[in-house]
């Protein structure tokens, strides 16, 4: 292992660090006083989120001129995805006027992350046969890799109602008041499922439930397995999955286009296995969307936290199938993504760190924020302190950070907690030559989570008869800011309710009519109209990082 020697860093760095050290000790004291730094005022929340936040740059971002949400505002990188034309794949089954499918199952799920592997897994008890089709690896998605726990109302001191109130004021009251009535109200039944399945949540030695507190919560309700709750849970529910005879999973076999019938009904998709480079057409009575974010789109260029397929291709298929999406110009940047080392540049350092007293400081050794703000508020304070009154530290690249004073954690709570509560980032930096005992880190805003999506209805419906969709890909739960730890609850709460109403509908309705691509005939010609190049298509399925040229 090569450590990484203070003396060999820009002297911009060490120079800061020895004014952070400096500052260090007082704050230790002032937390042991019980002193914090001052929340914002709402108007001065308000204030430094539209000087400051990306969503707020309205250059960023134009309306949409074609699709059932026409006139919304999104991203520009997203706009130029909806508004793409269909792969050739796709197109080569439009001159068909029967497409036939080569495989049949009752319920189809697409997205093999959390959220479709309880989707499938609930469709399965409820008695349907499930397919899962997976662009990657099953299990290969973002809550492979949240880090920082689960929120629920479990604990005496806390009801769904405090959960209700602080996801509604994190989401700023744009969230659909329904749909989080039922994330609060599913919370504790789901927390004893995963314990019931074997997930090993860290607990007191009496056996009593460890809780946490996030941004933006009024009560400690973060449930955690060390820094890797996300890794731990998708390693009991892909278990779960692939031990049920009545679920079947194709790896590396990425959707690209529904299908419907003559009615309006969605009757399955059309896939592209990766690796073998051919369609095959799939034929259900049910279909699921639990595709995920849209990160590596790397929004206004920011890093990105995300695993390598999230490229927003469920959000692609599901509007040019006629669904509306919501919420889609709020995004969430996570204000704590790494900057230095720089090989690490975008990945997570969970708000767990900051929930157990680290606190950020600019290259003066000054705190600057109250460092459990909600999300976007923070991001907008890091943004603000970098880039209005120069306070970042320089990394040797010509990035911005801010610090993230780690060791903090071990004076506030003993020696060996930094080792405990965070084995994986603990010894990933370690074998970088950082050690967090002794080192902070330097961080900035980190594109983490697609705030909106797909609209659905409380048991996971869309508008689209027999299409139903969980997860990240959907709109509507976190409005236009998420919570540290609703993530990993919103996609169990919601793909169990939509495996379950999916399989109840197929139980009742039996196989659709006919396969078709109907609904892509007015979408085609108002892109013929707007002159759209054919060379754009979508879904991407796999970020483009440059072309390699020839010598």
């Amino acid at each position: 292992m090569t450590e990484l020697n203070p003396m060999e860093l820009p002297d911009s760095f060490r120079d800061s660090l020895r004014m952070l050290e400096r500052s260090r000790r007082e704050r230790v004291a002032a937390v042991r006083r019980g002193e914090s730094f001052p929340l914002l005022s709402l108007p001065d929340r308000q204030a430094w989120l539209e000087e400051f936040h990306p969503d707020y740059r309205y250059d960023q971002r134009r309306r949409l001129r074609i699709g059932p949400s026409k006139g919304e505002a999104v991203p520009l990188e997203l706009a130029e995805l909806l508004e793409s034309w269909p792969r050739s794949s796709t197109l080569a089954l439009l001159n068909d006027d029967a497409p036939q499918h080569d495989i049949e199952t009752d319920v189809l799920v697409i997205g093999g992350g959390g959220a479709g592997a309880a989707a499938a897994i609930t469709a399965a008890e409820a008695g349907a046969h499930v397919l899962i089709a997976t662009k990657l690896r099953f299990g290969d998605s973002n809550t492979l890799m949240a880090e920082g726990g689960i929120q629920v109302a479990d604990q005496e001191c806390d009801s769904p109602i405090l959960h209700f109130l602080d996801a509604m004021g994190g989401g700023h009251f744009t969230n659909d008041p329904e749909l989080v009535e039922r994330l609060v109200s599913d919370g504790p039944e789901v927390l004893r499922w995963l314990e019931e399945i074997g997930v090993l949540f860290d607990k007191y030695p009496t056996g009593r439930m460890m809780v946490r507190h996030g941004g933006g919560t009024s009560r400690k309700r973060l449930h955690s397995a060390g820094d890797v709750t996300g890794l731990e849970m998708m390693r009991v529910i892909r278990d779960q999955a692939e031990n049920d005879p009545r679920i079947s999973v194709m790896n590396f076999c990425a959707a690209v286009e529904l299908l419907t019938d003559d009615n309006g009904r969605v009757s399955g998709a059309v896939l592209e296995r990766l690796v073998k480079k051919d369609t095959v057409v799939v034929r259900a009575k049910a279909v699921i969307v639990a595709t995920g974010g849209l990160g590596r789109l790397h929004l206004q260029d920011f890093p990105t936290s995300n695993h390598y397929g999230a490229t927003a291709d469920g959000l692609v298929m599901a509007y040019r199938a006629g669904l509306p999406l919501r919420d889609l110009k709020h995004s969430q940047y996570h204000p704590t993504g790494i900057a230095f080392p720089e090989q690490k540049l975008g990945l997570l350092i969970t708000e767990k760190f900051r929930g157990l007293g680290a606190q950020l400081i600019n290259r003066h050794g000054d705190e600057f924020v109250n460092s459990l703000e909600p999300r976007d508020v923070t991001t907008a304070a890091i943004i603000r302190e970098c880039q209005e009154y120069e306070n970042g530290v320089e990394t040797p690249s010509g990035g911005q950070g801010i610090w993230l004073d780690i060791p903090m954690i071990d004076l506030l709570h003993g020696r060996g907690t930094i080792e405990r509560e965070f084995p994986g980032r603990f010894t990933e930096f370690l074998s970088k030559g950082v050690d967090l005992r002794t080192m902070p880190l330097l961080a900035y805003p980190t594109l983490h989570y697609q705030n909106g999506g797909v609209t659905i209805h409380g048991d996971g419906m869309t508008d689209m008869p027999g299409l139903y969709a969980a997860g990240e890909v959907t709109g509507g739960v976190h409005g236009n800011n998420r919570l540290m730890g609703n993530a990993l609850l919103e996609i169990l709460v919601f793909g169990r309710r939509a495996g379950r109403s999916a399989a109840e509908f197929a139980k009742s309705h039996g196989a659709s009519k006919g396969l078709g691509l109907s609904h892509l005939e007015s979408f085609m010609r108002r892109l013929e109209e707007l002159n759209v190049d054919r060379s754009r298509t979508a879904p991407v399925l796999l970020p483009s990082y440059g072309e390699v040229k020839p010598l």
